[in-house]
């Protein structure tokens, strides 16, 4: 057999769209939208610049049915800069492309080998002695084991099998088109290019089962670098599975430990770590993070009292540390240690402690405010989350009453 090297990709979801990112101050919305397209011309510059003799894709190539051509005609035009530089790409549809989902099409370039929905195909490189194997979602739900139906390994040839799946199952992904490693090594290939998981993940190497995770993380459920894998085949033998990262811009989570802290050191326990953050990305890219205020304190009740000013005092110190650092949101979780000595008396403590579970003040404060909630959301616009009006206007009237009464208890002990 003769020497190849490939790139294997899925999840790339061009031109999804944001799910609310819009209404946060100071997020590069226009960046975050044409993310999936930047990435994706990452991939395709990759795939020329290593010479790669062909490229795999293991579903999820778009998002759903196209809100207009550009989508198609974009894709296109990426496709045909790989078919210039001879390279074939091979696509099968996942569950958020599926054969029921997609409705418009347009001539893709003669290097683009789409995978049948119906039963299981072969795509043959002969010159390199290379059979791919797949085969795409017909509907969004697939729930039947796929791979049982997928041909015995070619003999004498590098077979690669692709397949859009959870296998067993992987937390926060769909159990679609289930399957298990037996199953897959039952097929005798020596390679598995799958899809659908967002995280990279070698699952086994023997024979290589790999999920290269999607190539841009577009929401805060996707930290981290993303990317996809590029393979390293000689004498019939994967000799290399590397990593490439192309995302352009990266999520990330930070929790701030304000355990003990006086109010007036929060401030610098957010700068702190936000500096850290940032000098812990080491790839330079823009870096949008959840902020997110852990631990006891005494001073709890401050603290979501000044939820709203704290939001905008973490975003003004980020920009202040760099132009490519940004904050997505900014959650207050901090709470009051278990025995707390407030200058509060018995009576009023208990009263404020019985206010959250009390059902007749919960069914009154909701009668009261609901016209003022209403008013708000007018004005003020929707609300993050972790705001009180957020919770009101969802009718946690319960959940409202439990912060302002730990707010309300923090005030009068700071009043004495």
């Amino acid at each position: 057999m003769t020497s190849f090297r490939f790139l294997h990709a899925a999840d790339i979801h061009l031109d999804s769209p944001l799910h609310g990112l819009s209404r946060y101050e100071g997020l590069p919305v226009n960046e975050i939208r044409s993310a999936t397209r930047a990435a994706f011309d990452n991939l395709v510059q990759c795939a020329i610049d290593e010479t790669v003799d062909f490229v795999v894709i293991a579903g999820d190539l778009f998002d759903g049915d196209w809100r207009d051509m550009g989508t198609g005609l974009y894709f296109a035009k990426a496709m045909g800069r790989l078919d210039h530089a001879g390279i074939p790409a091979f696509l099968l549809a996942g569950n958020h492309d599926a054969a029921s989902v997609i409705s418009r099409t347009v001539p893709w370039p003669p290097n683009v080998r789409l995978f049948g929905s119906r039963r299981p195909e072969t795509h043959r490189l002969p010159d390199i002695l290379v059979a791919v194997h797949g085969q795409s979602f017909a509907t969004q739900a697939v729930t039947e084991n796929l791979v049982l139906a997928y041909p015995p390994g070619d003999a004498c040839t590098f077979n690669i099998g692709m397949l859009h799946t959870a296998l067993a199952g992987r937390q926060g992904h769909a159990d679609y088109a289930p399957c298990s490693v037996d199953d897959l090594r039952s097929r005798g290939y020596d390679y598995w290019a799958l899809g659908h998981v967002h995280e990279f993940e070698i699952v086994s190497t023997e024979p290589y089962i790999v999920f290269p995770g999607n190539v841009q993380g577009r929401t805060i459920r996707e930290t981290g670098a993303k990317g996809a894998v590029l393979v390293d085949v000689a004498a019939g033998e994967v000799t290399s599975v590397e990593r490439i990262e192309l995302d352009v811009i990266r999520w990330a989570r930070l929790d701030v430990d304000c355990t003990g802290a006086q109010m007036d050191e929060v401030g610098n326990l957010l700068r702190s770590a936000l500096v850290g953050l940032h000098g812990s990305n080491a790839s330079g890219r823009p870096l949008i993070a959840r902020v997110t205020l852990t631990g006891e304190t005494v001073h709890a009740g401050a603290v979501r009292d000044g939820a709203a000013t704290l939001r905008d005092d973490v975003r003004a110190i980020a920009s202040s540390i760099s132009a490519d650092l940004f904050v997505e949101k900014v959650r207050v979780e901090v709470t009051e240690p278990a025995r707390t000595t407030v200058a509060v008396g018995e009576d009023l403590g208990a009263m404020i402690d019985d206010a959250a579970t009390d059902p007749d003040l919960v069914a009154a404060i909701g009668r009261d405010l609901e016209r003022f909630i209403l008013a708000a959301s007018t004005s003020l616009g929707e609300a993050e989350d972790g705001e009180l009006r957020l919770s009101a206007a969802r009718g946690d009237w319960a959940g409202v009453l439990g912060t302002a009464s730990t707010a309300l208890r923090s005030r009068l002990t700071r009043a004495g």
